[in-house]
C-alpha cells in the first residue's frame, strides 16, 4: 500500500504502524519528533498501535533549537 509521508511517496506492507514507518524511512532519531496522521495528532504512546491505511497522509514534524 501506499501512504504519503511529508509529500512524498512510500510504499509500505499492509498492517503498517506509525512506529514501523518511522523505522522503515530510517528516521536518525525520534527525539522531538510529532506525528500526525491525516492532520490528526498521535500521542507517541499510540505510535505502535496506530495502524496506517492505504493512501493516509502522514506530517513528520522535528522540533528544532534557534534563537
Amino acid at each position: 500500500m501506499e501512504v504519503l509521508v511529508n509529500n512524498k511517496l512510500y510504499a509500505v506492507q499492509p498492517e503498517t504502524t506509525v512506529a514501523s514507518l518511522l523505522q522503515f524511512i530510517q528516521l536518525p532519531t525520534t527525539k522531538g519528533i510529532a506525528v500526525a496522521v491525516n492532520r490528526r495528532v498521535v500521542p507517541r504512546p499510540d505510535w505502535p498501535a496506530t495502524m496506517l491505511c492505504p493512501s493516509d497522509q502522514v506530517m513528520i514534524i522535528q522540533a528544532t533549537q534557534g534563537g
